[in-house]
């Protein structure tokens, strides 16, 4: 990636400057992100080897576990390895990518929410009609959209961090490269650059939000024609859905629909909905779903029996 600018490199302040805090910013992140990477990949590979969880639903949770691993190694071990180093110093090139990986991923995960709400409405107010409109290869046509759009996205964000240049401090107060601390140390007006920022990503955020609640209320509404069971087993599945749903917008729409302006919470709100978040997904879904327990169970019971066969 070719740049042009003055400024070769940033130094990420971090979340804190001071020593003892930086060491239990160093404990947390890296238990955070270590749960998160072994959570996930529980799911991956018990969705990936398991018989019982071969419905459209869990193939989209397959992505979006993989999107939350993916999302959370953008910043995480950057924020670990900085907690713990004297220079906190990242590339110009580095940044750039963080950017665009940052924003890929996290589209992703916003595009596979959508389609798990799709295969929700689909299941309980079409039910007939399940498995024809929701076949494999839609699914799979699905979830290439999802890429493609989440790469376009991130495409037309790191055409803006480009359009930026930096002359002079390179001091960004984040732990992470992104748009916003980015903007304050461009030599330019960036009202322009802001105002499309806003209008792309804030939109992105809150026009899927909406549409997520909006989704989930018609699913909920619907159930009053179930059973009780039906009604039981489709509420459990739809509230884990909109507490992930929850859980993530909510944050990335405070930092995104703003205008040019940082606020002292910034970098915890960033925090969680980066790291937090994607470690809390696995939890939710695990706890809350008796189908990938029991999944899980059976392919520990036959990988322990084969073991001391």
């Amino acid at each position: 990636m070719q740049q042009n600018k003055s400024v070769t490199e940033f130094i990420l302040l971090g979340l804190t400057q001071d020593p003892k805090k930086q060491k239990i910013v160093f404990i947390i992140a890296l238990i955070f992100y270590t749960g998160t990477i072994m959570g996930n990949l529980l799911i991956i590979l018990t969705i990936k080897f398991s018989r019982t969880l071969g419905s459209p639903m869990y193939f989209f949770l397959f992505h979006l576990s993989f999107a939350d691993t993916c999302f959370t190694t953008s910043t995480a071990p950057r924020l670990i390895m900085d907690a713990i180093s004297a220079k906190k110093i990242i590339s110009y090139n580095e940044c750039m990518m963080q950017v665009f990986s940052l924003h890929f991923f996290g589209a992703v995960e916003i595009l596979v929410l959508i389609l798990m709400a799709v295969d929700r409405y689909v299941a309980i107010c079409k039910p007939l009609r399940y498995h024809t409109i929701m076949k494999r290869q839609v699914c799979i046509i699905l979830i290439i959209f999802a890429w493609i759009v989440s790469f376009i996205h991130s495409i037309s964000q790191i055409a803006l961090a480009l359009k930026l240049p930096f002359c002079g401090p390179n001091m960004i107060d984040h732990y992470c490269c992104d748009l916003q601390p980015l903007l304050k140390l461009a030599c330019m007006d960036t009202y322009v650059i802001n105002v499309q920022l806003v209008a792309n990503s804030g939109a992105f955020c809150l026009s899927s939000f909406v549409l997520l609640m909006i989704s989930y209320c018609i699913i909920l509404h619907s159930l009053r024609n179930h059973s009780a069971e039906g009604r039981k087993k489709a509420l459990s599945t739809c509230t884990t859905h909109i507490t992930v749903v929850i859980l993530f917008f909510v944050p990335c729409i405070f930092i995104y629909t703003r205008p040019a302006t940082t606020l002292p919470m910034d970098k915890m709100v960033t925090l969680f909905y980066t790291i937090v978040t994607p470690f809390l997904n696995p939890l939710i879904y695990t706890l809350r779903n008796a189908e990938v327990k029991n999944a899980m169970r059976k392919l520990w019971s036959i990988k322990i029996t084969s073991e001391t066969k």
